[in-house]
């Protein structure tokens, strides 16, 4: 598909100026003002470019590329001017971030080289935010290929609470779900320095001595060191810094924040690490939810009321039990599946991943599988 440029102006004989000189040779759609091109760009797929006048009513040229930028910062824009005004050009290059600054009566061939330049541009923002997504992708999927490898019990709760984070996320309509999603996967990372013992008494709700209550203090902050190392996880890694972190401020970090000042990230996973926890030592879902509703300053009032609704949701799946052949993206894993030999292979809870299908269909080949394996499917 062809690349969009919008050209904005009040004046409707420039835009159809535009139009006529270079819609055969580029995608080009107009606005008649700021308010109309803000509109186009909220309802339409990415422009590559946009070209906006900059004396305009109500809103001038500069403070609507502003604002182009906030909805859509991958978007190459550009000034057009009757106006050679010095300190308008350096005002539009540092509030928006403008590409080209062009003066009217602009040249056809001028204004065509300006534009091939702003999508080359485009362009090379794109290739460049793609292979750093893909590398970003990669670092985290080998971040958590190993802790499933070092630790399998700490990957199998992260998976557990990874679902939950992903589901009252979308209910409280978190900005950037991926990076809780991320925080939720990579949440147990730090983990890394606690011993197998003090590990499985955490998952099982058992006291740990005071050795092991000061290491297991420090989890969050260690795995948030190891998280903020990766460029674009700045925000990942503050999540999990406060993951352990109570509403009315006490827990770790030891700081100020409290409330509303802790990211509503780490305030989601504080739930559901918790909930987590006391479901994995045995209690059943109601009691584990009630004794949580009992912890005063805990947590978020609204984070827990999501987690409420979203176990409220889960109640109407059905369940069915199938060979590991056949199991499929997407299902949850309904109860621990055993080795042969009753060996714990995958705790129950977890949302089957792509990697996770492939550990099950790895273990069904060597060590074997007790078939057929329980799993829940939501009722559609």
């Amino acid at each position: 598909m062809a690349e969009k440029i919008l050209f904005v102006d009040d004046d409707p004989n420039i835009l159809s100026s535009f139009k006529r000189t270079l819609r055969k040779h580029y995608a080009i759609e107009t606005a008649l003002g700021p308010e109309e091109g803000l509109r186009a760009v909220r309802g339409s797929t990415a422009y590559a470019l946009i070209i906006s006048d900059l004396r305009m009513p109500v809103m001038d040229g500069i403070q609507f590329l502003t604002k182009v930028r906030e909805i859509c910062p991958d978007t190459i824009r550009m000034i057009l001017t009757g106006n050679a005004d010095l300190q308008a050009a350096m005002d539009a290059v540092n509030q928006g971030n403008i590409f080209r600054f062009l003066t009217k009566p602009c040249p056809p061939e001028t204004l065509v080289m300006a534009i091939q330049a702003g999508l080359q541009q485009y362009r090379l923002v794109k290739a460049e935010k793609e292979l750093l997504e893909k590398t970003l992708r990669g670092a985290i999927q080998v971040m958590a290929d190993v802790l499933s490898l070092v630790n399998p019990e700490a990957f199998g709760r992260a998976s557990r609470i990874r679902r939950y984070a992903r589901d009252i996320g979308t209910r409280l309509q978190v900005p950037k779900l991926w990076q809780l999603e991320t925080a939720a996967m990579l949440s147990q990372i730090g983990c890394v320095i606690l011993t197998e013992e003090a590990l499985q008494k955490v998952f099982t709700g058992q006291p740990l001595s005071a050795e092991e209550e000061q290491l297991y203090s420090m989890y969050p902050s260690v795995g948030a060191d190891l998280i903020a190392k990766i460029p674009r996880l700045q925000d990942v890694s503050e999540i999990i810094a406060y993951q352990e972190k109570r509403f009315d401020g006490s827990g770790v970090p030891k700081d100020e924040r409290y409330g509303e000042t802790i990211p509503l990230g780490a305030r989601i996973l504080k739930v559901v690490l918790d909930f987590d926890a006391l479901e994995s030592s045995g209690l059943p879902r109601a009691a584990a939810l009630l004794q949580m509703k009992r912890r005063r300053g805990w947590y978020d009032p609204r984070v827990l009321e999501a987690l409420e609704d979203v176990l409220g949701d889960e109640a109407r799946f059905q369940v069915k039990e199938m060979a590991v052949q056949d199991l499929q993206l997407g299902m949850i894993v309904g109860q621990d599946v055993l080795s042969l030999k009753g060996v714990l292979l995958i705790k129950k809870g977890q949302e089957i991943t792509p990697a996770l299908l492939e550990r099950l269909r790895n273990f069904a080949k060597t060590v074997g599988i007790l078939e057929p394996v329980r799993v829940l499917l939501p009722i559609k």
